[in-house]
């Protein structure tokens, strides 16, 4: 029989991760305590840290486009300069 695995929500991972991050008690203290594994605990620890610089990053910055959006822009602007020659060798008259 397949064990069914745990889902804990964005709230408790928090919690958990910041009473980590506190280092009041070790690792598996705190595991034992919350019933989770010492594992999990680090992992959203790590997951925590890594993430904190990005909440007090300057958001009047641009974030970076996708390289879909990039790649989409491109091929319009190669549409659209396509469709100009097209018209300016017809116009000159290279085209018949």
């Amino acid at each position: 029989m397949a064990t069914q695995r745990n889902n804990y929500s964005a709230e408790f991972k928090a919690k958990v991760a910041l009473e980590a991050l506190k280092e009041q008690q070790t690792l598996s203290e705190l595991a034992s305590c919350y019933g989770v594994l010492p594992t999990l605990v680090a992992q959203w620890k790590r997951q925590l840290r890594e993430a904190l610089p990005q909440v007090f990053a300057d958001r009047r910055q641009k974030p970076d486009r996708t390289a879909e959006e990039i790649q989409a822009q491109l091929y319009q602007q190669i549409g659209q300069l396509k469709v100009e020659l097209d018209w300016l060798k017809k116009k000159v008259g290279l085209q018949r």
